[in-house]
């Protein structure tokens, strides 16, 4: 991926950081986007210029849904171009039925979906014309909702609706959508959720070892699904749980 250019959104810590380190490492120039973790960003982005890579902190709250086309004006007025857009960053809440409020469903849905659409129509609009890729976080939780968490895995499930959706629509200008539907993997939002105990039982159930995943696991097949390699892949959705979902 050297000479190109990404945005991984939710980048300053789990999955995003994993990312952003990833593609780095792969030649990408990186946009390490945050919300409120501006240290953390900040720390994530000299890593990257000292390994020899190049990154760029830029602060946005995605769930203004006018953020995303400035993070992409950002980009693209640092870099000159912009080639891929990981749309990692998400809220996750858990709340039994009784106590989901409209707060609720307006935090997750800005942030999980109206986030994707906007981010994914100004990266569209800011391809060349060899076209682009466009990668979304999704999760295991979409087709298997755990008790709580109602809210967050149907913006999950929208999120792989989108994903097929401008696949089709946007593969004729050479633009490849697809997903990630990691399971259970180790990073802080999953900690903050998790009930005492499940996790061991999660890491019982997982085929591929008695362990949770990582974020690297995670950031593997996305960086595969950036890369030259995935030339043929769109509308995709690939499920990286350990076997935890078959």
């Amino acid at each position: 991926m050297k000479g190109s250019v990404a945005i991984v959104t939710g980048a300053s810590g789990g999955i995003g950081s994993a990312c952003a380190r990833r593609l780095a490492r792969d030649g990408a120039s990186v946009v390490v986007h945050y919300r409120t973790h501006r240290a953390a960003a900040e720390d994530l982005a000299a890593e990257i210029e000292a390994a020899g890579g190049t990154a760029l902190p830029v602060q946005a709250d995605l769930s203004d849904l006018a953020a995303p086309a400035a993070l992409v004006a950002a980009a693209t007025e640092a870099f000159g171009r912009l080639d891929l857009l990981v749309n990692n960053a998400a809220v996750a809440e858990v709340a039994p039925l009784e106590a989901i409020d409209a707060g609720h469903v307006q935090r997750h849905f800005a942030a999980n979906v109206g986030a994707v659409l906007f981010a994914s129509q100004a990266a569209a609009r800011a391809f060349g014309e060899a076209g682009g890729a466009i990668v979304n976080v999704s999760s295991i939780n979409a087709s298997q909702p755990p008790p709580g968490g109602a809210v967050y895995s149907a913006t999950k499930a929208a999120v792989e609706a989108i994903t097929k959706s401008l696949a089709v629509e946007l593969g004729p200008r050479g633009i490849r959508v697809n997903a990630v539907a990691p399971g259970a993997t180790d990073t802080g939002m999953l900690r903050s959720v998790l009930r005492p105990g499940v996790a061991q039982q999660i890491r019982e159930k997982t085929p591929l070892g008695n362990r949770l995943g990582t974020p690297d696991d995670i950031a593997a097949v996305v960086a595969f699904l950036a890369s030259p390699d995935a030339a043929w892949i769109t509308g995709q959705v690939i499920n990286a749980s350990g076997g935890l979902q078959i």
